[in-house]
């Protein structure tokens, strides 16, 4: 009888020591956190925070083993705040990303286990700096052009800081490269909702209106964007087109007429200025602003195919006239058209149009080789 009391004793002490052991590396555990915070706030090396960092977690690794400490909440909160840290921190890019995803599967189980929130100072600690790494990470596929990787890690990061704009920007981007139009239209929608000025967002938010036929909002996000970036080129550009696409010619010619006193040399807005004459029925003030687009670039194949258009316009107008010298008026205004259709051919050979407007000037004059070869040429094409 005395015997069994001495080996119970004996076992019962054993237990105690045992408890007491894994209890003690916890304690070593929970004193390294406190010397890693130290550590940040003296602002001392990584390789410093780093050796902190691994005999913290050579305590851990222990108190993982035993029965007990490895259910414990604190096993797993200073495990993923460790590790977390770590891979922020390690400039091996190998050992970073083994950190991150023991840190991913730590903070996890510290979760599941945390039911009183005993340990949410470390948990929210951790999943901070998961974030921070999650970003790089996420950054580091979005410069590879792995649009897929980083809009997976970079979405959930947004979605936590979604004030950050540069962040919400390339999230959109990502998704936008993966074709995952609406999700970049959301991203795109946050980074202008928290005062991102960059033109470039307003115009792929406009173009992403525009193949929803939401042409009204396309028009709205451009002026938006012209409000805080004015008389950028790309955006007017842009708000031009749209406004003419959707026959909103008031208020593209205003938007001309205001940029044009800005932009005296821009050839495009003198085109455009020129089409909506045009349109509007005014051919001789097209033809001014098609010979200013002209006299920028004389190259200008859109200008002078227009051009041409309104000479050839103008000479109709001509006939319904009862002027009596009517016939040379028509005929001199035809033979400018038939220049600037001359020189619009030399600069593209292959448009059809063009070839087609210079067959029937020819077929008018009654030119017959003409004729023939552009015939020949328009059944090439």
């Amino acid at each position: 009888m005395q015997n069994c009391f001495k080996i119970s004793l004996i076992a019962l002490t054993l237990v105690s020591f045992n408890a007491a052991a894994q209890k003690s590396q916890i304690l070593i555990a929970r004193n390294s956190v406190g010397k890693l915070q130290a550590s940040i706030a003296n602002k001392e090396d990584q390789k410093k925070q780093l050796a902190i960092i691994t005999d913290g977690l050579k305590s851990i690794e222990s108190a993982e083993k035993d029965s007990k400490t490895k259910n414990w909440t604190e096993t797993w909160s200073i495990k993923s705040y460790l590790t977390s840290f770590a891979a922020i921190i390690d400039t091996d890019q190998g050992n970073s990303n083994k950190y991150y995803d023991t840190a991913v599967e730590a903070v996890a189980k510290a979760k599941s286990l945390d039911r009183y929130n005993d340990n949410s100072g470390l948990i929210k600690a951790s999943d901070h700096n998961i974030l921070i790494k999650k970003q790089d990470k996420g950054n580091e596929a979005f410069f590879n052009n792995e649009f897929k990787e980083a809009f997976a890690d970079l979405k959930e990061v947004s979605n936590k800081f979604p004030a950050d704009t540069t962040l919400a920007l390339n999230t959109a981007i990502s998704a936008l490269n993966i074709q995952s139009y609406e999700e970049s239209l959301n991203y795109f929608k946050r980074a202008k909702e928290n005062g991102i000025k960059n033109p470039s967002v307003y115009q792929k938010m406009a173009q992403m209106y525009v193949v929803k036929s939401d042409y009204e909002t396309a028009i709205r996000t451009l002026e938006e964007g012209l409000v805080l970036n004015p008389f950028n080129r790309f955006l007017t550009n842009d708000y031009i087109n749209l406004l003419l696409d959707t026959e909103n010619y008031s208020k593209a010619t205003s938007l001309i007429e205001k940029n044009l006193q800005v932009e005296k040399g821009s050839k495009l807005l003198y085109f455009l200025y020129g089409y909506l004459q045009q349109v509007g029925g005014n051919n001789s003030t097209a033809i001014l602003a098609y010979d200013k687009a002209l006299a920028t670039d004389q190259n200008y194949f859109d200008a002078l195919y227009q051009l041409s258009i309104a000479y050839i316009n103008t000479a109709n107008e001509t006939l319904k006239k009862n002027d009596a010298d009517k016939a040379s008026k028509y005929n001199g205004l035809i033979n400018r058209a038939q220049f600037a259709l001359q020189r619009a051919n030399e600069i593209n050979p292959n448009d059809k149009k063009t070839v087609q407007l210079l067959l029937d000037i020819y077929t008018r004059k009654k030119a017959t080789d003409k004729v023939q070869e552009l015939s020949r040429k328009l059944q090439e094409l």
